[in-house]
């Protein structure tokens, strides 16, 4: 029996995960939230987009971790983020790429995607998909540390702390200052839960209603009735539309 989809080591990055054959293949960059690499979330998404003809490489950008620790969001180097889009476009499979992440892994694509356009870099992203993205950078995040609200041991993030790095430096990327993701000209999907307890709603809204003002027209889906991340049926919903968006941006 042949397999559906199959593993393609990446050296020194991980492993793609796509369709057999030579392609060229539709690719995206996963990039997983405050849950790590380890948990397995972004390489689900993964397979379900190599299950619909993409090649999917989930980043696992978070410091440290293991199968019991999520890791840490400190002064993530975004540069690296950068190189490794070049990577997957070097590759002989690979067709147009483009990023999709959910909750920090949303604030990571709009970020890197942002900054990218403000420097006039080459190799942008042709597309941008993210899910639960916040409106302005967020500070560090510690797996190890992490307590419910509620748990004696809670503690508010330390506003010190920078959970990115760009060109070696935080500076500039402190918390609360607005990702401007509205310097980016490619196509945009934005999709957040009405009922999430997370990260608001609201910041996905005035992620919109920014980009309107500058004359631009992201594709955003509010999702009535459900939290941080889509359940049951909506899940579905959600990635049928999100497989629609990426099928239409990417394939030539």
């Amino acid at each position: 029996m042949s397999l559906r989809i199959v593993n393609r080591p990446l050296p020194g990055w991980g492993m793609t995960y796509g369709p057999p054959g030579d392609g060229p293949f539709p690719t995206v960059m996963v990039l997983h939230g405050s849950e790590g690499a380890w948990s397995g979330y972004s390489y689900l998404t993964a397979a379900i987009l190599a299950a619909h003809g993409f090649l999917a490489f989930p980043l696992g950008y978070s410091r440290g971790g293991n199968l019991w620790n999520a890791g840490a969001i400190v002064e993530v180097p975004l540069d690296r983020t950068v190189e490794a889009l070049g990577v997957l476009r070097a590759l002989p499979i690979a067709g147009q790429v483009g990023l999709y992440g959910v909750s920090r892994g949303a604030e990571h694509a709009l970020l890197v995607t942002s900054l990218m356009a403000r420097d006039d870099m080459s190799g942008l992203p042709d597309a941008v998909a993210v899910h639960a993205a916040p409106d302005v950078i967020c500070g560090a995040f510690v797996g190890a540390e992490w307590r419910d609200a509620g748990d004696p041991g809670w503690q508010a993030w330390d506003p010190a702390r920078r959970a990115w790095t760009w060109r070696g430096t935080s500076v500039g990327l402190l918390p609360t200052t607005p990702i401007e993701i509205e310097r980016y000209r490619g196509p945009l999907y934005l999709s957040h839960g009405l009922r999430d307890e997370i990260w608001s709603a609201a910041m996905t809204m005035r992620l919109r209603d920014r980009l309107h003002r500058h004359g631009l027209d992201p594709e955003v889906h509010l999702l009535a009735d459900q939290g941080h991340m889509p359940e049951g049926e909506d899940e579905n919903a959600h990635y049928r539309r999100l497989i629609a968006f990426l099928h239409r941006a990417l394939v030539v």
